[in-house]
């Protein structure tokens, strides 16, 4: 939960200031897993593609999207396949705006995937990325103790042990326990060499990466999200947040 709605938060900020009032966007969300975001937006008006290869989390997000009103099926696709191909799926600029949150750490090579969903955007398109934040990788070992890893983590973005639940509706969602990480001065020099330059970032999970794994949220999950959400947007607090939200702008 912690993760998914601060996300939303810092998106809606992106779309009111980047797109009028009403428009109805074209979206496409690479790597969507359950369609916590895509349902959102479809829920909001907007027409939502979503893109996985997981049959697990299609079938979650087409059980999910089941139960919604016709309204909002009828504004909503699933189609499994790979993000890389995204070129076979859909013409250049066929999107408003593009989502790709927390799949850039399963990928070990990211620039191309990134170009190729810079394409998909129209021009003035607003690109989302969620990626693990390769400036903190010491944070989380550092503050539980572990001398050995945090020191480990200081001089690598490679795949180290990273196991985490989020907060997500009651159900543990890990990232996985090998997953790598991007720096934002590599991320953001990849944007402008792509034609989308970064116009804004955010930290996600500056505060609550180290809570224990199955934690329910505290009675005051507002208070906690308004830190996060204050810290994910103040230095230097969100240079040390687990996660890190890009925003770019195809120009």
């Amino acid at each position: 939960m912690v993760r998914q709605e601060l996300v939303a938060r810092q998106l809606d900020e992106q779309i009111v200031a980047r797109f009028p009032v009403g428009r109805r966007l074209r979206v496409l969300d690479v790597g969507m897993g359950r369609g916590a975001q895509a349902l959102r937006l479809a829920r909001a008006g907007h027409q939502v593609t979503g893109l996985e290869k997981d049959a697990a989390m299609i079938a979650a997000a087409r059980e999910a999207l089941a139960g919604q009103p016709e309204g909002i099926r009828e504004r909503m696709r699933i189609i499994e396949g790979d993000g890389r191909d995204t070129g076979v799926h859909f013409l250049p600029g066929s999107f408003d705006v593009v989502l790709c949150h927390g799949v850039l750490m399963y990928v070990e090579e990211p620039d191309p995937l990134v170009a190729g969903l810079a394409r998909m955007l129209a021009h003035g398109g607003l690109l989302s990325l969620l990626v693990r934040n390769g400036d903190a990788l010491a944070m989380r070992p550092g503050l539980r103790g572990d001398w050995a890893g945090a020191l480990a983590a200081f001089d690598t973005t490679a795949r180290l042990p990273h196991p985490r639940a989020d907060l997500d509706a009651g159900t543990p969602v890990r990232l996985g326990p090998d997953v790598r990480a991007d720096r934002l001065a590599t991320l953001t020099a990849t944007l402008a060499g792509i034609g989308a330059p970064l116009q804004s970032w955010y930290g996600v999970r500056v505060f609550t990466d180290t809570v224990a794994d199955g934690t329910a949220p505290p009675d005051d999950v507002e208070t906690l999200l308004a830190v996060e959400e204050r810290a994910g947007r103040t230095d230097p607090y969100r240079g040390v947040a687990a996660l890190l939200h890009l925003c770019g702008v195809r120009g």
